[in-house]
């Protein structure tokens, strides 16, 4: 780290990771600023209330005696890394950073193909409860604690960006086929995910149902956590409710305590498992841990829900077929009696096609289900796929719908209606609740 009067400099400052990296150096004392698109991404509402300077993307944003972190999707081409390089400035990519930061804490890695943002939140959360800890989370949120002797944060395996860590600790959510930009293949994923088990110091806490972090093999202990007697940590006696999750949990088979989280969906069962575990390794009073997940609100983008009228609107990152069908496992818990209508925007043209069957599988699980066109990336703008060849292999609807013609939906009463998807799948979510609000009022 450099001197606290140097100024950090972050291109692409509205990414995920980017502004959650942002807001950690500024609570931690040091100058940020950064620069990125004109277009609103809920990601800058902290980066306006901490104060850091926003730009809109230009060369002349870059001055002398700057350290410039470049997040991950710019190339080395963009004009603002041209600028720093003919400066001579100091430019360090975004995971590399990381890999650096880490070094001075107890760090507690989370990553796996889904999960990652819910357990870093989970995790960060129970942690700051009870030990002065940092955090960085892939929903955009960051905290820099000055005194902090824990760093929990989020890992991507994209483009296998995670292997520039090497942490005390790592969760391993899953090993899911996706990003098939990249991957080749789930044993190309499974190749990534072994060389970073390898680089773990302390402990790899992975999730025992998943088949190949089974196959993984480390110098350090691999716990798996689960629902079943195989699992080094296991959740038993569980009850699931309108108002949440509540269970015991064991550690090779000694009693460690009674949990419960005010969470919705097996997957969030899971992930309390992976943050009890770590929070059991380092010893922290799990009578603690448990009053810590008692009040766990979740993380943004993940079923935050509203209601309008007299429904129930929820808006869900889910992109992958795994995380659609927890969101609706989920809604099904909670709303048990309620019809569930599911909205999905795919991410990328490249995982439409890859997981084409598998998204109707998992979309067929809602009661009625809507489409909005596939959204692209800044590496993937067109492909060989169009969002009705998904359309016709869903059974309970798939019909498309557009930001300017979203009133098929309001054909529900008194339902939930999910928006799940990585692009700007909320765009449809406010036209449909200015619609509906539009409606409730003219009936009135």
């Amino acid at each position: 780290m450099k001197e606290q009067d140097s100024l950090y400099h972050f291109v692409g400052i509205k990414g995920s990771g980017m502004s959650s990296l942002a807001l950690v150096l500024h609570e931690k004392g040091y100058h940020v600023q950064g620069s990125d698109v004109a277009t609103y991404f809920f990601t800058q509402r902290d980066l306006e209330k901490a104060n850091i300077p926003l730009m809109v993307f230009n060369k002349e944003n870059i001055q002398p005696n700057m350290t410039v972190i470049a997040g991950n999707a710019f190339p080395d081409t963009h004009e603002e890394l041209v600028q720093a390089k003919e400066l001579g400035l100091e430019i360090v990519r975004y995971h590399d950073f990381i890999g650096q930061f880490i070094q001075n804490f107890t760090s507690i890695a989370v990553t796996g193909a889904h999960g990652k943002t819910s357990t870093t939140g989970m995790l960060a959360h129970v942690f700051t409860g009870i030990k002065p800890t940092s955090y960085l989370i892939g929903d955009g949120t960051g905290h820099g604690q000055p005194d902090a002797e824990f760093f929990a944060f989020e890992a991507c395996e994209y483009r296998r960006h995670f292997l520039a860590y090497s942490p005390d600790y790592a969760i391993m959510t899953n090993i899911d086929f996706d990003h098939p930009d990249y991957y080749k293949s789930i044993d190309d994923v499974f190749s990534a995910f072994q060389t970073m088990a390898s680089q773990v110091k302390k402990a790899i806490l992975a999730y025992g149902d998943d088949a190949y972090l089974r196959k993984l093999e480390a110098d350090v202990p691999i716990y798996y956590y689960g629902l079943n007697d195989d699992d080094d940590i296991q959740a038993k006696n569980i009850e699931r409710t309108t108002t949440g999750s509540e269970f015991d949990v064991f550690f090779n088979d000694t009693f460690i305590g009674h949990f419960v989280i005010p969470a919705f969906g097996a997957h969030n069962i899971n992930n309390a498992l992976g943050v009890i575990a770590a929070a059991y390794l380092e010893k922290l009073d799990m009578n603690l841990v448990a009053k810590e997940l008692l009040s766990f609100a979740g993380v943004k983008r993940r079923f935050t829900e509203k209601k309008v009228a007299d429904m129930t609107i929820v808006d869900d990152y889910a992109h992958h077929p795994a995380e659609i069908i927890a969101t609706i496992d989920g809604a099904r818990q909670k709303y048990p009696d309620k019809e569930i209508i599911a909205v999905f925007q795919p991410h990328t043209f490249t995982r439409t096609i890859a997981l084409m069957d598998e998204f109707a599988e998992a979309l067929d699980l809602a009661d009625h289900v809507y489409l909005c066109d596939i959204f692209g990336s800044a590496r993937e703008t067109q492909g060989e796929v169009k969002i009705e060849d998904l359309g016709d292999k869903i059974t309970k609807g798939g019909q498309v719908i557009t930001e300017e013609n979203v009133s098929p939906l309001l054909n529900y009463e008194d339902a939930v209606i999910i928006f799940m998807g990585a692009g700007d799948v909320q765009k449809f979510e406010h036209a449909y609740e200015e619609l509906l609000s539009k409606t409730t009022r003219s009936v009135l």
